[in-house]
């Protein structure tokens, strides 16, 4: 008896846009348009506008720097602002609501970007219809990982910066072993009922890690989905999306109950996440899975270094 066709297998031909123009891609004059002027409207209002812009305008090229990498790997952007902000002197409290901020607009950006291709854009589609399943599932959970930390005030462990620099260390040389030593296998399509219960546990851990750090629930995402041979950049375009929940699951924290973020930063840094965010999906479409891969591992590396105890000693 032959076995059963589905719909999302039938599909030989790859799915274009239907000629209508995509408001979300930087070649869009709509989008174009109306990003630049609520930019320029919003840098009017401030006091002393020109004293400003000479002062806070570099972080607009920190936002789209590191908006790429995030949206380029699904790590998020935390790793590249809490650093920063460190070495320009901000407290704890304003890095951390500050990188939530500005991730407010990058992970946005890169995942509408992202669901746009998913959409419209991708050809294998067999290998991405767990992408709804993963987004929801992980996301849940995390968003619940992170209200833990708000609502029940958990403080971060002492260790762990350390533990997570580890994890990621290990965790990045682990995704390049298998990239150059271990055989090509078949790619996974279809969640298993222990990959829920991983989803889930990553979720809210990731979400408790992130509250604490803003980077975390996208890095461990992306890994798992990579490790379990999932399609390499439906595993990036997940934990975007899955990042982008997180962050401004945040948001009433961060802007509303302890408002604590540094206006002219994110006034600047954020509208330039914007362009990063946009920008990643395309750098990701350039490389094959093996490169994709070897890219995301050093960015874990990176992640790992940066956070780690040795560091603050630079």
């Amino acid at each position: 008896m032959p076995a059963p066709q589905f719909k999302f297998l039938a599909r030989s031909t790859p799915r274009r846009c239907s000629g209508r123009l995509n408001p979300i891609r930087l070649n869009s004059p709509i989008f174009l348009s109306v990003f630049f002027v609520l930019w320029a409207a919003a840098l009017w209002l401030i006091p002393d506008t020109l004293s400003v812009m000479g002062d806070y305008i570099a972080f607009s090229l920190l936002g789209i720097t590191g908006a790429i990498f995030a949206n380029a790997t699904g790590a998020g952007g935390g790793v590249v602002f809490i650093p920063m902000f460190n070495q320009l002197g901000f407290t704890e409290v304003q890095a951390i609501a500050t990188s939530f901020g500005i991730q407010c607009f990058g992970m946005t950006a890169g995942a509408f970007t992202w669901i746009h291709h998913y959409r419209h854009d991708k050809i294998e589609l067999h290998l991405w219809h767990s992408f709804v399943p993963i987004i929801a599932l992980t996301g849940a959970f995390a968003v619940l990982g992170v209200w833990l930390v708000y609502g029940l005030n958990l403080p971060s462990p002492a260790s762990l910066h350390e533990s997570f620099s580890i994890f990621s260390i290990v965790l990045g040389l682990a995704i390049l072993v298998s990239v150059f030593f271990l055989r090509p296998g078949r790619e996974h399509s279809n969640l298993e009922w222990y990959d829920c219960a991983a989803l889930g546990l990553i979720g809210i851990f990731g979400g408790i890690i992130t509250a604490w750090l803003s980077v975390g629930v996208g890095e461990l995402l992306a890994i798992y989905l990579i490790l379990r041979r999932f399609d390499v950049t439906m595993a990036v375009a997940s934990a975007v999306v899955v990042s982008a929940l997180v962050v401004w699951s945040a948001a009433l924290e961060h802007f509303w109950l302890n408002p604590k973020a540094y206006w002219q930063v994110l006034l600047f840094a954020g509208p330039g996440a914007v362009i990063g965010g946009i920008f990643a999906k395309t750098l990701v479409s350039w490389l094959s899975a093996r490169k994709l891969k070897i890219f995301f591992a050093t960015w874990v590396l990176v992640v790992g270094v940066v956070t780690s105890p040795l560091a603050s000693l630079v």
